[in-house]
Formats: C-alpha cells, sequence, structure tokens
C-alpha cells in the first residue's frame, strides 16, 4: 500500500489578497485556523481555488511556506506544484519540497497539452525529482487534456505517484480507474457535487472547495463514506448539494470568495481576469448560504 497523505476532506484553500491585490498572509493564517478548527483533514496550498495561475513564483512559494508555517504540523500540507513546462513544474516542486509540505498536487499539463505518451513523460520526469507523495490533478475542463484509465494505470507504478484528484465528472472512467490501478493509486474526488459516487467506488475523499466555507460539514461527508454509512453520507451531500451550485455559478474562485467575504472574512477579490460576480448571483449565493446557516 503506497503512502496515504490524507481520507476525508481537504480543502482547496483560497489565497486572500489586500485591497491593492498583494497576497494577505494575516488572513491566510486566520483561514487555516478556522480550517483545522472546523475539522478539515488536510489543507492544498495554491491550487486552482488558490488562484495559482496569477501568483508569480516568488508569491506562490511563500504561500506555501507560510501555510506549512501556520498550520504548524496540525494537518497534512500539500502544494500545488502543477505547470505546462515540466521543467518549471519541476522548479516549483523542489522548492515546494524546501518548504516542508507533506505532497504535491500536480495538474496536467494545459494549453499546449499532449499525448497520453507525452503525459506518463510529464509526471515520470516530476515523480523523478521529489521524494513526496504526488497527487494527479485532472481537470479537463480547465486544461483541455484527460488522463485515460489506462495511463493511469502506468502512471501508478510509479511509486511516489500515490493518488489522483479527479475532476473529469467521468464516474464510469473513475469504475475504470478504480478497477485497473487497485491499492496502487487512491483516488480523490475533484468535484464537490460527486464525494459520494467516487467515495462509493472506492476514493478515500476529496479534495475541496465547498470545504472552505463548510469545513465540517464536508469532512462529516467524506467520514460517514469512510465508516461505510452512505445513506448519511449521501444525504448531508444532497442537502448542501444547491450550495455546492452556486459555488461554482461563476468561475472557481470567484463564488468561493464571495462566499467568504458574505460571511465577513474579507478574501478580498481574485486576480484579473477573474472579476466580481453579477448582482444576481450574489444574491442567489446569499440565499443558498442562508439556507444552510452560513448567513442570515
Amino acid at each position: 500500500m503506497k503512502k496515504v497523505i490524507f481520507k476525508g476532506a481537504a480543502v482547496a484553500l483560497v489565497t486572500p489578497m489586500n485591497e491593492d491585490g498583494s497576497v494577505n498572509y494575516n488572513k491566510l493564517k486566520e483561514l487555516v485556523d478556522q480550517q483545522i478548527e472546523g475539522g478539515t483533514d488536510a489543507i492544498v496550498a495554491c491550487g486552482t481555488t488558490g488562484e495559482a495561475a496569477t501568483l508569480d513564483l516568488d508569491e506562490h512559494i511563500e504561500v506555501i511556506r507560510k501555510t506549512v508555517e501556520f498550520a504548524a504540523g496540525r494537518v497534512p500540507v500539500i502544494a500545488g506544484a502543477g505547470s505546462n513546462d515540466t521543467a518549471f513544474a519541476i522548479k516549483t516542486v523542489e522548492l515546494a519540497e524546501e518548504a516542508g509540505v507533506d505532497g504535491l498536487l500536480v495538474v496536467t499539463p494545459y494549453y499546449n497539452k499532449t499525448s497520453q505518451a507525452g503525459l506518463i513523460a510529464h509526471f515520470t520526469k516530476i515523480a523523478e525529482a521529489t521524494s513526496l507523495p504526488i497527487i494527479l490533478y485532472n481537470v479537463p475542463s480547465r486544461t483541455g487534456v484527460n488522463i485515460k484509465p489506462e495511463t493511469y494505470k502506468e502512471l501508478s507504478k510509479i511509486e511516489n505517484i500515490v493518488a489522483t484528484k479527479e475532476a473529469s465528472g467521468d464516474i464510469s472512467a473513475v469504475a475504470k480507474i478504480a478497477h485497473l490501478c487497485g491499492d496502487d493509486l487512491m483516488i480523490y474526488s475533484g468535484n464537490d457535487d460527486q464525494i459520494v459516487p467516487i467515495m462509493s467506488l472506492g476514493g478515500i475523499g476529496v479534495i475541496s472547495v465547498l470545504s472552505n466555507v463548510c469545513p465540517k460539514e464536508t469532512h462529516d461527508i467524506c467520514q460517514y463514506a469512510l465508516d461505510g454509512d452512505f445513506k448519511a453520507a449521501a444525504a448531508l451531500q444532497v442537502k448542501y448539494l444547491p450550495l455546492i451550485d452556486a459555488l461554482f455559478s461563476d468561475v472557481n474562485p470567484i463564488p468561493v470568495k464571495e462566499a467568504f467575504n458574505i460571511m465577513g472574512y474579507e478574501v478580498g477579490e481574485c486576480r484579473l481576469p477573474l472579476i466580481k460576480m453579477s448582482d444576481s448571483a450574489h444574491e442567489a449565493l446569499k440565499a443558498e448560504m442562508a439556507k444552510v446557516g452560513l448567513v442570515k
């Protein structure tokens, strides 16, 4: 059995910004503490939700370093460290490892994309550059490239490629990945609306946007599933489905930052090219938050 970085719900944490667009590290500490106190099982720094795409390398590594510092060993910290440039991804991986993270989340190459053979070559080179466990990140809606189950099987033979965050939305593919890879590749849901279906196929948790504002509830969905109580897990997931939909009513992380600001956390806005939600979407999000008690 390969190293398990975490089981349950990991938050894909937002990166809070000051009014001038710089990173707000004081607020980051507050969010890390809030997550851990809320029961989150791990923290992902500088993923999609953390606006890694608009952080420069120095900011990227400093956010990771500070997250490790603020977490202080209470939960695992996983660093987003992918790129469409293999050499740059390796540099980021090496710097993240120096910052003291417990694992890496490495997305498929985007824009220039690659073949399935290219994916194997890309991830193999990255895995060779680190001793840390790696979670692959498959999100074809953003990258334009999909990891096929047969490619997962080849990648699962690499010792420190331990898991995947599957955000393809294809449950049939997840079933085939589980069948082909078995214990050689653990599966995390990459979509909050598919936690229970993926865990019913043997998945061990989620890397979650919802967990930003509902850490306990997201943890509980996963814990029920890990305990084999899929009826309770499904009931909780269904209860929060309208909020999940609202959190994806605009490009992530626009709505979840808006939700934090509605709750009074003042995490700032996203960096361009992402802009604020429309007034109507804001009101719809706020209404769903009120239904589950996040705001009055």
